[in-house]
């Protein structure tokens, strides 16, 4: 969802850098874009250890969360030609679902105020997984969500991992270059296309 659907991530960036100044990490935009990744409390468990207990972690994260939603609500949008995409899709009775690796509460933030939720027959979460991404876990049990093997799945993603999670459950991917360049996808077999939005895309094209 995150950088895939909405063009999100910078917010996301400057929230995190904000929110480890804090807590004593300095590090710049392009820092933050190279090592912030996944899960919140995986995050912070990965950079920090264990200095924080789970439960500071997850206040950590729900105090970041809750001042990317303020700040995000006033620009909150689909990507350009994503909303004709969608009903497009469900004109063709084509299933779709969405796993990404967001808090529920942002997920909810997203699909409420843009009122999403009659296109997806699952929506799953950071809470849905026991393992975020690069693991493919979100992308297995959201093709199960439809019936599907996750290597009957076309996904769309935006991030190294998340590719690399869509490589590892077996699915092709069609990367949205809103958050990397084209350049970091060079070992990946999986791609079948780079978009920079969904203006243009024909579903005949893409099946």
């Amino acid at each position: 969802m995150d950088g895939t659907m909405i063009d999100n991530m910078m917010v996301h960036h400057r929230a995190w850098q904000k929110t480890l100044a804090g807590i004593g990490l300095e590090l710049t935009l392009e820092e933050v874009k190279e090592k912030i990744h996944g899960i919140n409390e995986e995050i912070l468990k990965r950079i920090f250890g264990d200095r924080f207990t789970p439960e500071e972690r997850r206040r950590i994260s729900a105090e970041k969360e809750a001042a990317y939603r303020q700040i995000f609500l006033p620009e909150l949008k689909l990507l350009p030609g994503l909303s004709g995409f969608l009903d497009e899709l469900k004109s063709a009775d084509i299933p779709m679902a969405i796993g990404t690796a967001a808090p529920r509460e942002n997920v909810n933030f997203v699909m409420e105020n843009l009122d999403l939720r009659s296109y997806f027959t699952g929506v799953f979460d950071a809470q849905s997984v026991s393992r975020g991404k690069p693991d493919p876990e979100i992308f297995e049990i959201a093709a199960a969500s439809m019936g599907l093997a996750p290597n009957e799945c076309l996904i769309f993603e935006d991030s190294v991992t998340g590719a690399e999670a869509a490589k590892r459950a077996g699915a092709r991917s069609i990367i949205v270059t809103t958050t990397h360049e084209v350049s970091e996808f060079k070992h990946f077999d999986n791609i079948q296309q780079f978009i920079q939005d969904f203006m243009g895309l024909e579903l005949e094209n893409i099946l």
